[in-house]
């Protein structure tokens, strides 16, 4: 099985994401378009339920496989790996088995009285057949990131957006005129299709990959797995904690939403339209970039894990400092573009502008989203996982209060879900980084936390230049498109004269390495 450097499997999962982002926004914009802002509200209140019911089907094992198959691929100990596959595979299909029959007979009562809106019982009855999908899938994503392969599961996420593109438009159309809740249950069922047609693409990889054999002494591996079950839920428990509680919050958020809304006079209907803007229409922009930073969070736990076996602290520490370097790198130009260029945006996209406000308020602290992944995967790879689940708690708490008392009161409404959602952001980062530097004293250096605010200034300074030239021509998404290639070649000029990107970092890359 080809193995990869921390650099080259990041490269890989980024040029994955960046493929399944663009089909992605492709898919929204299909949805959005066909659907409209009602539509798009119902198909997002259902999605929080989903992902609570996956979290708590997967209980964390995607990453503590992971971690515990990198340390033991290091030992070379193949008995061990196939007993943590085995007990995982156990535990997850049973879970699975329990929470999907748990939705299912839920559903009624979640879309009525908890989301307030009856017609989101039909999306969440049709998505409801994918959480044993994604749970099998997730014992095979982790097996292939502890081997630090990440090819297999890069091209699981391309096929399973491809076959989400093909089916969701057709899917649509054939409901829409049954209503907009029953197109909505058809995007959810284009959503179960890919995800099971990717799951296929895993087995195959896994089977004509692998060295063990799962079912030559399934039960004699599966009866001496005690000790491997405890040091997989060692780490699963309370990273679990954490998707707990991230999920549960968002799982929580259009419920509290709603009643916040209600009490603040906005009726159901406005309400459900409004947090359709703010959920499908800004925050797919938001967390657009995160494709990076995700791919540096999956790479990064088995590269510290192996560092962590290996007793080398400076590399876990340049490791560390590496990926936030790269994820706001990432981050940075988004958040300018995003933040000067909201209006066309939004425009040219999906056809109206009305959430303009919510993107150029929350723009500027979502850079911190930026570099949160890779500090809580940081934490979960060095045995951190409590710190990490406390500091996801304490944000989620404090995100609550802020929602209510702002999204309650009429002055503000649904612009206090932005200012909410915006505060739980920074809090978490911050106190993850406090995390780090508690336990094994990292630190940003002042020097780099300079280089970071003078590129946010540069580029800030070049976006306007460039949106006074955009403004004095007519609108046109051509002349959009140019200037935005204009400013992210400028960006990344700065990028290198302040050596945020290093040519030591590039010489890793197969294809550059050949030119330098």
């Amino acid at each position: 099985m080809t193995k990869q450097t921390f650099l080259q499997g990041t490269l890989i999962l980024i040029l994955a994401g960046m493929i399944t982002r663009f089909l992605g926004f492709i898919n929204r914009l299909v949805v959005a378009r066909l659907m409209g802002e009602e539509g798009v509200g119902l198909y997002m209140m259902a999605l929080p339920t989903l992902f609570l019911v996956i979290t708590l089907t997967q209980l964390g094992l995607p990453v503590a496989i992971s971690k515990r198959v990198s340390e033991a691929e290091a030992r070379n100990d193949q008995r061990k790996i196939k007993k943590i596959l085995i007990v995982s595979l156990i535990v997850t299909t049973i879970s699975s088995v329990v929470f999907t029959t748990v939705m299912m007979l839920a559903a009624p009562f979640i879309a009525t009285t908890l989301l307030t809106d009856a017609r989101t019982v039909y999306p969440l009855l049709a998505i409801s057949p994918i959480v044993p999908i994604v749970a099998i899938s997730s014992v095979l994503r982790g097996y292939f990131q502890g081997k630090q392969n990440m090819k297999p599961q890069s091209y699981a996420l391309v096929i399973e957006q491809i076959v989400r593109i093909t089916c969701v438009a057709l899917f649509v159309k054939l409901l829409l005129p049954y209503g907009v809740e029953f197109a909505a249950a058809g995007a959810m069922a284009s959503v179960v299709l890919g995800e099971f047609i990717a799951l296929m693409y895993m087995i195959y990889m896994f089977k004509r990959k692998k060295v063990i054999k799962i079912r030559t002494g399934f039960f004699t591996y599966l009866k001496s797995s005690k000790d491997t079950m405890r040091e997989l839920f060692s780490i699963a428990l309370p990273n679990t904690g954490s998707r707990m509680i991230g999920s549960f919050s968002y799982f929580l958020e259009p419920i509290l939403v709603a009643q916040s809304l209600a009490i603040a006079g906005i009726s159901s209907s406005l309400a459900t339209k409004q947090y359709g803007e703010l959920t499908g229409f800004v925050l797919p922009l938001l967390f657009l970039p995160t494709f990076i930073t995700q791919s540096l969070s999956i790479a990064l736990v088995p590269s510290i894990s192996e560092a962590g076996a290996n007793r080398n602290k400076e590399l876990i520490h340049y490791r560390i400092h590496q990926s936030i370097r790269i994820s706001f790198a990432s981050g940075a130009i988004a958040t300018v573009v995003l933040s000067l260029f909201a209006v066309p945006i939004l425009t040219y996209m999906y056809g109206t502008a009305n959430a303009s406000k919510f993107l150029v308020l929350m723009a500027p602290f979502f850079i911190l989203l930026y570099i949160q992944a890779p500090l809580q995967a940081a934490l979960q790879a060095l045995d951190l996982a409590k710190p990490a689940m406390w500091n996801s708690l304490i944000g989620a708490a404090i995100k609550f209060i802020v929602l209510f008392l702002l999204a309650s009161n009429a002055n503000f409404g649904i612009m206090g879900v932005a200012i909410a959602m915006s505060v739980g952001v920074v809090l978490v980062t911050l106190l993850h980084l406090a995390s780090l530097q508690k336990e094994i004293n990292f630190r940003i250096p002042i020097k780099d936390i300079c280089k970071m605010l003078l590129l946010i200034l540069v580029t800030w300074g070049a976006g306007n230049v460039l949106k006074d030239l955009y403004n004095s021509f007519e609108p046109n998404i051509i002349i959009l498109f140019f200037i935005l290639i204009g400013l992210t070649c400028i960006y990344i000029v700065f990028l290198f004269l302040l050596k945020f990107i290093t040519k030591e970092e590039l010489k890793q890359i197969p294809l550059i390495q050949r030119w330098l």
